[in-house]
């Protein structure tokens, strides 16, 4: 299913404050969230605003050394769960041919963001995931929490 990357978001959990990005698919109002690191969630959102703090982090370091390497990031595709963990594959296009990479969503969604590379996810993962978008509207935004 084809998908992009609705929103970052930062949920209250017994554990505390807890980043959440919502995947939304083609043609349905309902969003996978996935709970990532805090880490990772303000790199999405830095790859969504294309923001250059100047010195790569790690997420830009991986891509500049993918490309540097003659690759390219092709698509990245949210494949399954393993006892709660959201797994995901990075397809990517190298001089030697395809390579497919196992990586967490957080980490392709984050390369994702920097390259408009396609997103999928796989249709039963999306539906055993769903939930309504309403859900989350009442949480703040990963940029709201990133400019305290």
């Amino acid at each position: 299913m084809n998908a992009h990357i609705e929103g970052v978001r930062v949920a209250g959990t017994p554990e505390g404050a807890l980043p959440v990005v919502l995947v939304g698919v083609e043609d349905e109002s309902d969003v996978l969230p996935i709970f990532i690191g805090f880490d990772e969630a303000t790199s999405i959102a830095r790859g969504q605003d294309a923001t250059d703090i100047g010195r790569p982090l790690t997420h830009d370091l991986l891509l500049d050394t993918i490309e540097e390497l003659g690759g390219r990031v092709d698509r990245v595709v949210v494949r399954g769960v393993d006892d709660g963990t959201y797994l995901a594959d990075l397809h990517l296009q190298t001089p030697r041919g395809e390579a497919v990479v196992d990586a967490r969503p957080s980490d392709s969604l984050a390369l994702a963001t920097r390259t408009n590379t396609p997103v999928e996810v796989e249709a039963d993962v999306f539906e055993d995931g769903r939930r309504a978008i309403e859900d989350f509207e009442e949480l703040e935004d990963i940029r709201e929490v990133m400019e305290r």
